[in-house]
């Protein structure tokens, strides 16, 4: 199943809504519309609560699908449809590095934005000609990751504010993980059982933010952390729909011309091996995000090529779907 949290067109102070999405992704299928035909199902109040309820609610959906999706009165189109986050307050947001061509460009486009930053063409023509460096050998050791704002959750479709700090801004291709079930200690043999579903992940970045902190040597803030800054969606897919999700294309386009093509092969480490790293001697919540990182490529700070005021983002992950949005200035 591919599971929406939506608001219909026009009701921006209405109830949420949980859905399944069919007909070739452009309707959806309203849960709770439908469970209140058999008497209702608090399941199918929001995506927390369908996940909470664990794997039978989910056997529940498909049920109600099969007896009522073919009633109109209970789907509605996406078009004209307020996606939100499918997730729109994750329990909480991890977010990795596990592709390798993605940690061994970023530190020389940090190297590369600061000489432009000072106008240093001698500095940025010695760094573009520069080797690529070699993966540093804790991304091989262990799973590395930071955790951002979980409050700041967006969905399809929204404008992204650009901070008014940054004068960079960046986009992320990136998927993830929604888990569900509590749990601690796990194996990585076991954490596949730990896993909701996938979507898919834009992590905008305010870069020079980002560069600045970061010599901090503790961890991403405001370089990450703005309103609206973390975007997910378009739906979470269910794992039987992906299949292998090391397998998966995926391509960013801006305002409609591709500036990246790749797919999730060559993680470091499996979303399976990365639960079983976070809950050493720490418990895993249900409706929490993990994020694969950036893969190679996959963002601006690789390329070159960051964000202007009025670009359209398109990230797309076979299987999952397309993740839309916009950037605008605020002081424009």
């Amino acid at each position: 199943m591919k599971l929406a949290t939506f608001r219909a067109g026009g009701q921006q102070d209405g109830q949420a809504r949980v859905g399944i999405a069919h007909a070739n992704d452009t309707k959806l299928f309203d849960l709770a519309g439908a469970a209140a035909r058999d008497g209702g199902n608090p399941a199918f109040t929001s995506m927390l609560a369908l996940i909470d309820a664990g794997e039978g609610a989910l056997d529940v959906a498909r049920a109600l699908f099969e007896k009522h999706g073919s009633d109109a009165s209970l789907s509605v189109a996406v078009a004209g449809t307020d996606i939100l986050a499918p997730l729109p307050e994750p329990r909480q947001m991890r977010d990795g590095m596990s592709f390798p061509l993605h940690i061994r460009q970023s530190p020389r486009g940090q190297l590369k934005l600061a000489a432009r930053a000072k106008g240093d063409m001698e500095e940025l023509a010695r760094l573009e000609a520069e080797p690529l460096g070699e993966l540093p050998e804790v991304y091989r050791r262990q799973p590395i990751y930071y955790i951002t704002n979980r409050f700041s959750v967006r969905g399809t479709n929204t404008t992204v504010k650009w901070p008014r700090y940054s004068k960079v801004m960046d986009y992320e291709l990136e998927f993830g993980i929604v888990t569900k079930t509590k749990g601690a200690n796990i194996s990585a043999a076991r954490a596949k059982d730990h896993i909701f579903g996938y979507t898919i992940f834009n992590d905008f970045s305010a870069r020079d933010a980002q560069r600045l902190e970061m010599e901090g040597r503790l961890g991403p803030a405001k370089g990450k952390s703005f309103d609206g800054g973390n975007v997910l969606g378009p739906w979470i897919v269910t794992p039987d729909e992906i299949g292998d999700p090391y397998r998966l294309k995926m391509e960013c386009r801006v305002n409609g011309k591709v500036r990246s093509s790749s797919t999730s092969e060559g993680m470091l480490f499996s979303f399976e091996e990365i639960i079983a790293h976070v809950t050493q001697d720490e418990t895993l919540m249900p409706g929490e995000f993990i994020g694969s990182g950036t893969v190679g490529n996959g963002c601006g700070l690789e390329l070159g090529w960051y964000l202007e005021h009025n670009d359209e983002i398109e990230l797309e992950v076979e299987k999952i779907g397309v993740l839309k949005n916009k950037v605008v200035r605020q002081d424009v």
